[in-house]
């Protein structure tokens, strides 16, 4: 993979996926797309990694956008395979996921970087980060699910003014409104997402992914069914077991993936 690199920490259980193209601020294109999908589904198949961080390279930027100058010339059909396959290759994927995502937001996450941290599970930025979903002020919306994703975090209320006035936000502010779950300095953000990471290997995985597509269709109609069927084959699992004996016991518990 020419633009991503693909970190395993054994002794974390954690894949760490950056986005190496510093040059352009880890600007997304096709070939990004493409790779960012290949080590997802690598993350995916290892037994041995329980959760997966995303992040980019150096300073300045988590991911900036999409690399405009790809799409310029596009017709309106290039537009939405652009659109539907970039959902279905890695933002829709990564939201999907049946292991825990972590965005860890690194300087601008704007755009198309904004949706990828959006579709994460949870979402950590350095306190020089800024947010914002530009679009509009390029005559565009966002197209990769971020006019979804955003009102389901923020609200409608304060999503609509993000989207419609393409306003950036800086990391604290974006914390307040419950955009990202913490902020840390740039030289501790890796190392606090690790620490979070950590605390997934200590949960039964099948309950994790359970919990994740529970949470997926909270705003679902059948939200309420699908939590139950869910919840329902958990009790059929051997880490259900574990952990009701562990607790009976008075002991912690230990899964198996």
């Amino acid at each position: 993979m020419n633009n991503i690199k693909y970190i395993k920490k054994i002794e974390n259980s954690v894949a760490i996926i950056e986005i190496q193209r510093e040059k352009h601020l880890n600007a997304l294109n096709i070939e990004v797309i493409q790779e960012l999908e290949q080590a997802l589904c690598q993350a995916r198949e290892d037994n041995k990694i329980r959760s997966i961080i995303i992040t980019g390279s150096g300073k300045r930027a988590f991911v900036a956008g999409a690399d405009i100058k790809e799409f310029q010339q596009f017709n309106k059909e290039e537009a939405q395979n652009l659109s539907q396959n970039g959902k279905q290759k890695v933002f829709d994927k990564i939201a999907n996921f049946k292991k825990p995502v972590i965005a860890a937001i690194n300087g601008y996450a704007l755009g198309g970087g904004l949706e990828l941290a959006l579709a994460a599970h949870i979402r950590v930025a350095s306190n020089t980060s800024k947010l914002g979903l530009p679009e509009c002020s390029l005559g565009l919306i966002p197209g990769y699910g971020g006019t979804q994703r955003l009102p389901q975090i923020i609200g409608t209320g304060l999503a609509s003014e993000m989207i419609l006035t393409g306003k950036i936000i800086s990391a604290e502010q974006a914390q307040t409104i419950g955009l990202v779950n913490h902020v840390f300095t740039a030289e501790n953000l890796i190392p606090e997402a690790l620490e979070i990471a950590k605390v997934f290997n200590k949960k039964s995985p099948e309950a994790l992914c359970a919990a994740i597509k529970s949470i997926n269709n909270c705003f679902a109609k059948n939200g309420n069914s699908i939590e139950s069927e869910e919840f329902s084959k958990l009790f059929e699992t051997n880490n259900f077991k574990e952990g009701v004996l562990a607790f009976l016991e008075k002991r912690k518990p230990t899964f198996t993936t």
